[in-house]
């Protein structure tokens, strides 16, 4: 399994920089992900195919972006009379997206949108995603292990599932962009991993490295 690992967190409009290593608190209890490709993009909205269906979502200012150079552009406008980040700057039609959203009053409002490898299947679009965080006991390139609130819990792991780890971008490109979720997820890590918990199978759709085993 190959997987890019570049990434951090940026407010869509309205931006606040949220660090790569502590952004576990942007799931809760309604939200659910969409993995497709944009079919069209504003400033207001967004839409991806997955599979055989269409999702629109509205952007608004509570949008989270997640690129590593939106942070950048966002540190280096601060305090000046610069413009801020826009999702149509690092987000165009084509690109394959994860998009988590809620249904507010009926309507899709993305909460979080991250530029991935691989549009999917379609076929995890629309089941809710839940958040654990814990200790690595053992990890694989199929599943990964953590010692969570006194229990273990075993998530599966496949080509879909996105890897953040600070120092991620550097070794990937040193090693031709041919890295596993081992070289950068290690027994000890403190994780946080956002999955889907579908027919008793929980499927890691992210793994985030808050802290490195010392």
């Amino acid at each position: 399994m190959t997987r890019p690992l570049t990434r951090l967190i940026v407010a869509g409009i309205g931006l606040t920089v949220i660090g790569v290593l502590g952004a576990a608190g942007l799931v809760n209890a309604q939200a659910k992900e969409v993995r497709g490709s944009v079919t069209a993009i504003s400033n207001s909205s967004i839409t991806i195919a997955s599979g055989a269906q269409n999702w629109t979502f509205i952007v608004d200012k509570d949008t989270k972006l997640e690129v590593k150079a939106a942070a950048k552009q966002t540190r280096a406008a601060k305090g000046t009379e610069q413009p801020g980040v826009t999702l149509t700057q690092y987000v165009h039609t084509g690109n394959p997206v994860l998009v988590r959203y809620e249904d507010v009053n009926g309507a899709n409002h993305a909460r979080f949108v991250r530029p991935v490898s691989s549009a999917g299947d379609g076929s995890a679009a629309n089941e809710p995603v839940k958040i654990a965080s814990g200790t690595v006991k053992t990890v694989s390139l199929s599943q990964i292990t953590l010692a969570s609130n006194g229990h273990d819990m075993t998530f599966a792991v496949n080509k879909d599932t996105d890897v953040l780890a600070r120092g991620a971008s550097k070794t990937t490109k040193a090693a031709g962009g041919k890295t596993t979720i081992a070289d950068f997820v290690h027994n000890g890590d403190d994780v946080s991993i956002t999955y889907l918990d579908s027919a008793g199978t929980m499927t890691a759709s992210q793994v985030r490295v808050r802290t490195l085993k010392k």
